[in-house]
């Protein structure tokens, strides 16, 4: 039966090739954008590199001091995170690391526009980035404040050219020249707590923020690395805990101070406002427009599927004269949309394949390489079932109450 369904299903299709062809494309062009999205957040939020010990990591990206009438909300300063994350005991060791500041460096009268960002040596054991040539610079470096650097591939070649080996050059970064210790496999600007172009020990920063800068808030970030996995609760709790013993430092504007040493993902997308959780507003964004990308192209098929039937009712009113019954009907026309969208899906899925190499190879986002994994093609074939059940069902079932006698008047 299925099979005559299938034979039925491709007649159809083929007999009216322009709505075919704008169902097909509603599906597919849906389809596409869903799963060029998932590919996305996927990479953003699955990628591992460089910090592969994200399961026993807890980040600090945000500090806010809150009162009745004024919020003042920011990454926290280095005096905090060594002053008062550092006093923890749960952790073993803490990275610290700035946001990246963009200047301009000239190379043979080239304009090179570079990042750059300060780190603690400490950063590079709680982090594993791929040396591709040297090493980190250490402890006693960052204390003797040398005028060190570790930078990216990326960098290498733009900086340097197609050169084998670039260690002990130096490098000009605003104004100042470093010396090249380590080269590291380039991090996707998408993970801006992790991406630099140069990394610099935060003790050659110009302004010595990092001494004067006695506040709660500042540009940088930190990264509080457990012994394992199974103290990562322990010291969460134990960071709420510090900060509620906190004092306000300006308590006639504020009241509270709220921070939080959360996982990558919530790290990620911590806005600040601690009544709505930047999580939260993310899904709620992302289902929205979900929603909203799968509703039009599924009215638009019930429509087309109405047509499709009002046009097929001397065949429905002649198959009812017959003895088929209203939900034999139902069934027929149901097992033809799926077959309708399944199609669509598969075009969908080839499409963003198809996106995603032109995307890849354009480089829109440097380091950047997306993909589609089995759990995204198992949502997508999801999707296109669930796309044509709910685009089949109501013209369906308004076929099946269609009366024989004007069934067969074509009417």
């Amino acid at each position: 039966m299925f099979k005559n369904y299938f034979k039925i299903a491709i007649a159809v299709l083929r007999r009216r090739k322009f709505f075919t062809f704008i169902s097909l494309f509603g599906i597919s062009f849906t389809l596409t954008i869903l799963l060029v999205l998932t590919a996305f957040i996927d990479k953003v939020v699955g990628d591992n590199y460089p910090d592969k010990k994200r399961d026993r990591s807890l980040y600090v990206s945000r500090i806010s001091q809150v009162g009745k009438d004024a919020t003042s909300s920011g990454p926290p300063s280095f005096y905090f995170l060594t002053h008062y994350a550092g006093s923890l005991k749960t952790p073993v060791k803490i990275a610290i690391s700035s946001g990246f500041s963009g200047t301009n460096t000239y190379v043979n009268n080239k304009k090179i526009e570079v990042n750059y960002k300060y780190t603690n040596a400490e950063y590079w054991d709680v982090l594993e980035y791929d040396f591709l040539e040297g090493k980190a610079f250490n402890k006693q470096q960052v204390t003797n404040a040398d005028k060190v650097a570790v930078i990216s591939e990326d960098m290498k070649k733009e900086y340097f050219g197609d050169v084998p080996n670039v260690v002990g050059k130096n490098i000009e970064a605003d104004n100042v020249k470093y010396r090249v210790i380590g080269v590291i496999k380039s991090v996707p600007v998408t993970s801006y707590m992790l991406y630099s172009d140069i990394y610099l020990p935060y003790t050659v920063a110009k302004d010595g923020g990092y001494k004067s800068n006695k506040g709660y808030q500042g540009d940088y970030f930190g990264i509080l690395l457990a012994n394992s996995k199974d103290d990562v609760d322990k010291m969460h709790d134990e960071y709420e805990q510090m900060i509620q013993r906190l004092p306000v430092e300006d308590k006639k504007t504020f009241d509270h101070i709220f921070s939080h040493a959360d996982t990558y993902i919530r790290s990620y997308v911590d806005n600040g406002d601690e009544k709505h959780s930047g999580t939260f507003i993310v899904i709620t964004a992302i289902s929205i427009f979900a929603f909203i990308l799968m509703l039009l192209p599924t009215l638009n098929l019930v429509n087309i599927n109405i047509t499709r039937i009002m046009e097929r009712s001397s065949e429905i009113g002649v198959r009812k004269a017959f003895g088929a019954s209203s939900r034999t009907l139902v069934y027929q026309f149901i097992v033809e949309n799926i077959i309708l969208t399944l199609l669509g899906g598969i075009i969908g899925m080839v499409l963003s394949f198809i996106a995603l190499q032109v995307l890849n190879s354009a480089n829109l986002i440097p380091n950047l390489e997306l993909s589609i994994n089995f759990t995204v093609l198992f949502i997508g074939l999801l999707v296109c079932l669930v796309f044509g059940l709910l685009s089949g069902v109501y013209p369906a079932w308004r076929m099946s109450k269609l009366n024989v006698v004007t069934a067969l008047k074509g009417q």
